[in-house]
């Protein structure tokens, strides 16, 4: 099992490994298994990516995410400018159905909402946005609309985590109530536990997931 500092090193070097970062710009502290993000970064999508970074280490048991978004004057835009930019971005993204999508902007955060068929849109949507100059947060209220029973949701997000190379389809299980979906089980690390639940939000008519899955600690051979 890794040490706190192990993980913490290993953290350092994946936010250096990250082209789009300054590494020198993010403080990282270890607790346990969990990292604790921090410092500034000059845009949204530095945010985002150190977090996700962070949660690709192995032994990473959660990540806290305290990074706060500073713009430059230099790149500062007006709520009107960002909401255009917005708009445009969502249009030009073949797989949002922008029509459904209604776009707000306040002091720089931009909320989306509507409704979509696939969890996949819903976080395109985000992902088009979230890079845009002068954003300084995405808060994504879209909601996706149900196209299958439960039983057939369950059926297909099973055959999802067996098609899967990095799933253990054998040790996670999943049910699903009232649009609801619940993840049971172990998997072996937490990049994994998030393939297992990117697996469950692609599975069209998923409102909302409770993953209970639990980390294992691997075994050390001697």
């Amino acid at each position: 099992m890794k040490t706190d500092l192990e993980i913490q090193k290993d953290v350092m070097d994946e936010l250096k490994w990250q082209p789009f970062l300054h590494a020198a710009e993010i403080g990282v502290a270890v607790k346990n298994g969990i990292v604790t993000l921090s410092g500034q970064v000059d845009n949204y999508g530095k945010k985002i990516t150190a977090e996700n970074a962070a949660k690709k280490v192995a032994g990473v048991k959660a990540v806290a995410e305290d990074i706060q978004v500073g713009i430059s004057p230099a790149y500062l835009k007006t709520d009107a400018e960002i909401a255009e930019a917005v708009v445009d971005a969502l249009r030009w993204h073949t797989a949002i159905p922008d029509d459904r999508i209604k776009v707000k902007v306040e002091d720089g955060i931009v909320k989306l909402e509507g409704e979509v068929e696939w969890e996949f849109q819903r976080n395109s949507a985000k992902t088009a946005v979230q890079y845009l100059t002068g954003v300084r947060m995405v808060s994504n209220l879209i909601t996706v609309r149900p196209k299958l029973n439960a039983n057939d949701l369950e059926h297909k997000i099973s055959a999802a985590f067996h098609r899967s190379a990095t799933i253990d389809a054998q040790k996670v299980k999943v049910s699903v109530v009232d649009n609801k979906a619940i993840l049971t089980g172990k998997v072996r690390s937490f990049a994994e536990k998030e393939e297992a639940e990117s697996a469950v939000w692609a599975a069209p008519g998923v409102f909302s997931l409770e993953s209970r899955l639990q980390i294992e600690e691997p075994e050390l051979v001697f």
